[in-house]
């Protein structure tokens, strides 16, 4: 069994959903609201559990009914908490998104999740040891990830970064990282700009940049490899990115290749759009496995 530890956000999501955007001073009738667990680092543990692997949590929630929301929802799905400690004098995390037009838009506010400092993931270091990968993402401060991809580097432990949402990293942390996984975008911002195929050379095996319903590009040492995502019906696209990276940790602390190792995530991504909410539609190991 793939032994992961995911050091990251765990948030609210409040889910709107509506015909289209409203546009700037307007108010329009939305169609529904609901609020489900949510935060890129809540995600890809509850998604990395699903899919069969030992999960242990890092990370920081309110002192308040969101966070007794959040942490009952990762014990329900075998997420290991001993790590998740409660900030009593300061607000859970809060994604507030909108579902319009076939995708989404969101605003992220951090609350707890900026209390997820290196002095509080110093408490795991023994869990980060024993891990086959170390999951982490940006919705926490940014010294924290410096000081996980020391300590990762440091212990031997292959560290995955999600760098969302997108700003500039140092050259320390993604030499240190071994592997990264923007899409589009943040991959741009992160390498400020430069040529992502000339990039994906200088990082064979490490940089794989997600593109949507076009699959994942990543340089095999060889060349340049795209693997096809999977055509499905999308519902809520929210958690797809975190269920890629959650599926490729998974894959990868597995040993299957990296044309295996993505093609598993890329199914898992387009199982979990198929439903409401960034966790409603992230699959099960047996879902994906037949599915594929």
């Amino acid at each position: 069994m793939a032994k992961i530890t995911v050091i990251g956000s765990s948030s609210m999501d409040l889910v709107v959903t509506a015909p289209r955007r409203p546009n700037k001073g307007e108010t329009i009738l939305g169609e529904s609201f609901k609020t489900v667990p949510g935060g890129k680092g809540a995600n890809q543990a509850v998604a990395a559990a699903r899919l069969g692997a030992e999960v242990h949590m890092v990370g920081c929630i309110g002192g308040d009914a969101f966070g007794k929301s959040i942490l009952d929802n990762f014990k329900e799905n075998g997420v290991f908490t001993s790590y998740v400690e409660p900030v009593t004098h300061s607000e859970s995390g809060t994604a507030h998104i909108t579902l319009a037009d076939g995708d989404n838009s969101i605003i992220v506010v951090k609350g707890a999740n900026n209390y997820v400092t290196p002095d509080f993931v110093e408490k795991a270091l023994d869990v980060i040891r024993n891990s086959n990968i170390v999951l982490i993402q940006q919705e926490i401060p940014e010294e924290t990830v410096e000081y996980v991809s020391g300590k990762c580097n440091e212990f031997g432990v292959p560290l995955m970064l999600n760098p969302a949402p997108a700003r500039p990293i140092s050259k320390d942390v993604i030499e240190k990282a071994a592997y990264i996984t923007p899409n589009e975008s943040e991959a741009s911002i992160l390498f400020e700009n430069q040529n992502l195929h000339s990039v994906l050379m200088q990082y064979p095996n490490k940089l794989f940049i997600t593109e949507g319903k076009n699959g994942v590009r990543f340089h095999n040492g060889e060349e340049e490899v795209v693997v096809p995502s999977y055509t499905v019906e999308a519902v809520d696209t929210t958690g797809a990115g975190d269920t890629f990276n959650a599926a490729l940790a998974v894959a990868l602390a597995e040993g299957k290749s990296f044309i295996e190792s993505v093609q598993f995530a890329n199914r898992a991504a387009s199982l979990s759009v198929t439903k409401f909410g960034a966790q409603g539609g992230m699959p099960t190991r047996k879902a994906v496995e037949e599915s594929l």
